[in-house]
């Protein structure tokens, strides 16, 4: 995999809408201008927006050519040096016919985001570039009232500094409060903390694994399950999957069927391991615990096989980033995650 160069103050970054366009919303748009400012105040970058980024939902959902063209562009530039997510959607699949990715193979640079930008994450990964999947700017960079301090830690040891070694933490605090965007007052009122209870948990496994990062948002996974970007049976060899649910709160049922399928497929019995991301809200959170244990290590007859669960991967605030394709590690007896090589050169 082909790592990018690492941010430094002063470096031009990209904002592109590639599957919602409600960043450009007169609504919504305050959001963005916030996000933006954050960009530049706290990590002292220059901040452009692609032409498109700001034409709102109903333009973007007629045009997904328009919103790939953004991003082939922003590739293109090399005074750009990353690229960033508006935010997630629903529909990001529609620009498939119109990526190109030798282009995106010869002019690798940082690209961010989360949810249903896990597509373009695999659509990076098929290039062959390393990507991190992590904050988008109308959800981490326009955090109410300020960033979390645990995001921003994050952005600069993974984006920022080329570290050999990044332990994951566990957040001491979270939050899935959703205050009305469209009320823009609400964005002066701090989202209410609730104190981690858990931690890292390991519901299966023991000693240490190590392999390479790959995986998103489950509910996004069924749209390119068959598709190019659908990674080959091999390339699951020895890979450490990170998955978290999304906003949906899917029922126990639809989480399992999911992990019947990738057991179907063969895909749970080649890992090295299993990243589980924290529920939003806590929603079915043992529910869920007692999914992964019944189908990987009964169904799957996988028993060994470490999952380490209620990461902070996930649609609960704060969140860490994890770059897909580099080595990581799970320590089942310390409960420990860690990155071992950076993502970044």
């Amino acid at each position: 995999m082909i790592r990018p160069k690492a941010l430094k103050k002063g470096d031009t970054v990209a904002i592109v809408s590639l599957s919602s366009g409600m960043g450009g919303d007169s609504a919504t748009q305050y959001r963005y201008l916030i996000g933006k400012q954050r960009l530049s105040e706290i990590f002292g970058l220059n901040v452009i927006t692609m032409p498109n980024a700001l034409k709102g939902s109903k333009y973007l959902s007629a045009h997904p050519e328009k919103r790939a063209e953004d991003l082939m562009n922003a590739f293109k530039d090399n005074t750009i040096k990353a690229v960033i997510s508006m935010i997630g959607g629903d529909d990001t699949i529609r620009l498939l016919p119109y990526i190109d990715y030798n282009l995106i193979k010869n002019n690798p640079k940082i690209f961010m985001g989360y949810s249903d930008t896990t597509i373009n994450h695999f659509m990076m990964y098929k290039a062959g570039l390393v990507s991190f999947y992590g904050p988008c700017i109308l959800v981490e960079f326009a955090e109410n009232v300020s960033m979390h301090k645990y995001t921003v830690e994050s952005i600069y040891t993974t984006l920022f500094a080329t570290n050999q070694k990044i332990e994951i933490v566990s957040s001491p605090v979270w939050t899935s409060e959703f205050l009305d965007w469209g009320n823009k007052n609400n964005q002066n009122i701090q989202r209410k903390l609730h104190k981690d209870e858990h931690g890292f948990e390991i519901l299966q496994g023991a000693g240490t694994v190590q392999g390479r990062l790959i995986g998103g948002c489950l509910g996004v996974f069924k749209m390119i399950i068959g598709t190019e970007l659908w990674p080959n049976i091999t390339e699951w060899t020895d890979k450490i999957l990170f998955l978290e649910t999304g906003e949906d709160y899917p029922t126990p049922s639809e989480v399992c069927y999911f992990l019947r399928n990738l057991t179907a497929q063969g895909i749970i019995q080649r890992l090295k391991g299993i990243i589980v991301g924290k529920p939003l809200d806590e929603r079915y959170y043992d529910e869920y615990k007692e999914i992964y244990k019944k189908v990987v290590c009964y169904e799957a007859k996988c028993p060994h096989l470490p999952i380490l669960y209620n990461v902070n991967c996930s649609h609960t605030s704060p969140i860490c980033i994890l770059p897909y394709g580099v080595l990581a590690e799970i320590d089942c007896e310390h409960k420990r995650f860690s990155i071992l090589e950076s993502g970044v050169i």
